[in-house]
């Protein structure tokens, strides 16, 4: 074989330290690239079907809303101090299916973001999870407190055990966008006047207590037994 030219052989070793340049500098565009920080609404995505997010038995007796946003600080303190209360004596016993419908309103810059990551943890077994963390932890990444709740969220998401990677692809491409405007569309079309708003039967009330919640839930459950087949009251 005949040894390559001087000069061959400097354009090739030259092709070589070109390559690993521009190699090291994709790898490093893609650690600095900056990361994202707010999602912002894309406006060119229809609004889908409202499906909600589901909790407990979807044939219980009692069907339950929730229209709510994860920024809107009446949400958060109904998720925390009367949520749990319905959840261990309606929902884990069968009597009530809560649907909880996304309403990320415009006043609230970092809702839209939150209402993503929520519904992004979905995909992977974790709304309920994440919904519950975006409430408890509302002064750690509402607007007053953070231009970049994303890495307040990654970190949920991190504790969570999810796939992080194809979390953050999902919210930063909007994946779920067209359910969450469908739910919001569906809040809209029951004329709902705030956050958070709860459908109880035929009933449609504002943020209310567990015994307030409960006499609701009570009378609803009371009318189901009354159009019930026979055996099934």
């Amino acid at each position: 074989m005949t040894p390559p030219k001087p000069e061959s052989a400097r354009r090739f070793v030259g092709t070589i330290v070109l390559a690993a340049i521009v190699g090291a500098g994709v790898l490093g565009y893609a650690v600095m690239r900056p990361r994202a920080s707010v999602i912002t609404v894309d406006p060119t995505i229809p609004a889908g079907t409202a499906e909600g997010h589901l909790l407990g038995d979807p044939l219980a007796p009692v069907q339950v809303m929730e229209f709510g946003d994860f920024e809107c600080p009446h949400c958060g303190d109904w998720s925390t101090i009367t949520e749990p209360d319905i959840r261990e004596r309606f929902i884990k016993t069968g009597i009530v299916a809560f649907r909880y419908f996304d309403v990320p309103l415009s006043g609230f810059k970092h809702s839209y973001t939150a209402h993503l990551a929520a519904s992004c943890a979905e995909e992977q077994g974790k709304f309920w999870e994440m919904h519950d963390k975006l409430y408890a932890t509302q002064p750690t990444w509402r607007e007053d407190v953070t231009n970049d709740p994303m890495s307040v969220f990654r970190k949920f998401a991190t504790g969570f055990g999810i796939d992080v990677a194809k979390w953050e692809d999902c919210v930063v491409k909007q994946k779920p966008a067209a359910r969450i405007k469908g739910n919001r569309e569906e809040g809209m079309r029951l004329k709902i006047q705030g956050t958070p708003t709860f459908v109880i039967g035929d009933k449609m009330i504002g943020a209310v207590n567990f015994d307030q919640f409960k006499a609701l839930v009570d009378t609803a459950l009371a009318a189901a037994k009354k159009t019930a087949p026979p055996g099934k009251k």
